[in-house]
């Protein structure tokens, strides 16, 4: 019984240490500077960041303007978008993400979203972030927006939405999922 114990002991000691080791401090909202584009977020970013200059110019005129398809929103809500996870991968440099992604946060807003339930990662022009994150989720282009539940991808748009609204195509992704996903989990 003593081995017993010693052991279990000695497995939690290393259990908590290979914790600490691999528990990695993420940078929010870094912001860096390039000749080639000037300020550009870089990495993890809070949903606020985009309320300020040099963002604010292209996301709050975007996010404002864009018309709902009110019947979509409707099928979120019903679907319960707010009960997935969303990761958005975006470029500040980027033409498509300073159209989509504030039209993304739109939605959210009226979904009533959870923020917690929302990782924003800006990546540079060579799709990188300081914490590897796209390579994880293998991104190539961005706006690249994944649907996850449970951790196991639903889907994702990439680039833009295959039917021009993204709050359809989130309804197409939302169709998809079914208890299949909780069967995978547990097998």
């Amino acid at each position: 019984m003593k081995k017993l114990i010693t052991k279990m002991f000695a497995a939690s000691a290393l259990f908590l240490a290979a914790e600490q080791i691999s528990a990695q401090k993420v940078v929010v909202n870094r912001e860096v500077e390039t000749t080639e584009d000037g300020k550009m977020l870089l990495g993890h970013q809070l949903k606020d960041q985009f309320l300020k200059e040099p963002y604010s110019t292209w996301f709050v005129k975007e996010r404002d303007e864009y018309a709902l398809d009110q019947n979509a929103i409707k099928d979120l809500k019903k679907a319960k978008l707010t009960s997935y996870d969303l990761i958005v991968f975006i470029g500040t440099w980027c033409e498509d993400s300073h159209r989509d992604f504030p039209r993304l946060m739109r939605i959210l807003d009226e979904l009533k979203y959870p923020e917690g339930k929302l990782t924003i990662i800006a990546v540079n022009r060579k799709k990188e972030s300081p914490t590897g994150d796209e390579s994880l989720h293998n991104v190539q282009k961005v706006p690249t927006i994944i649907v996850q539940k449970y951790g196991k991808e639903i889907g994702r748009i990439i680039e833009m939405p295959t039917t021009g609204y993204i709050e359809r195509d989130l309804v197409e992704i939302l169709k998809k999922d079914d208890s299949s996903v909780i069967k995978e989990i547990f097998k």
